[in-house]
């Protein structure tokens, strides 16, 4: 079945070519370094872990959780960010749920070239989804979906964090 309508978001093809990307060995790393050279929408961090809006954005909300240390796989986390990882996750997702009201939420890692990873930096997804929102059958069917700018995102849960 052909698309009545594509969804087109320039920055995206060219971030999935490299040709937009940070010439940086990991942007994650470069983002917990401060490196003037990416964009940084980092929310919270502490010793072991780190949570950011997501530049590219499939919702409003969308968040990225990940390890401060440089892992490719979660079953390299250390008992420690074990301990520390679900009770992150469950805030971020109490914070999601307070600001946005989602009806539900994809959450995943991305792990090896296979799977779609872009980043080789461990991290999560947090994806808030709703109603009506923009899927495959919506695509299919010619709809159309309009997110939060990730600045604005950025500020919505950093001030959300300070107060939790």
């Amino acid at each position: 079945m052909p698309f009545r309508r594509q969804l087109f978001v320039p920055a995206k093809r060219d971030y999935i070519k490299g040709k937009s990307r940070p010439r940086v060995d990991c942007i994650l790393c470069s983002i917990l370094a401060n490196d003037p050279a990416v964009t940084s929408l980092l929310i919270w961090q502490d010793d072991l872990f780190a949570v950011s809006a997501n530049l590219y954005p499939y919702n409003a909300g969308h968040l990225l959780l990940f390890p401060k240390r440089h892992i490719l796989d979660p079953r390299e986390f250390e008992p420690c960010e074990e301990a520390a990882f679900f009770p992150l996750l469950k805030r971020c997702l109490d914070i999601l749920e307070h600001l946005y009201q989602p009806l539900g939420f994809n959450i995943g890692f991305n792990i090896g070239d296979a799977s779609g990873a872009s980043v080789p930096h461990l991290h999560q997804h947090l994806v808030p989804r709703y109603h009506k929102e923009l899927g495959f059958v919506d695509v299919i069917t010619g709809s159309k979906i309009i997110i939060e700018d990730p600045q604005v995102t950025m500020t919505r849960i950093k001030e959300a964090f300070a107060r939790t």
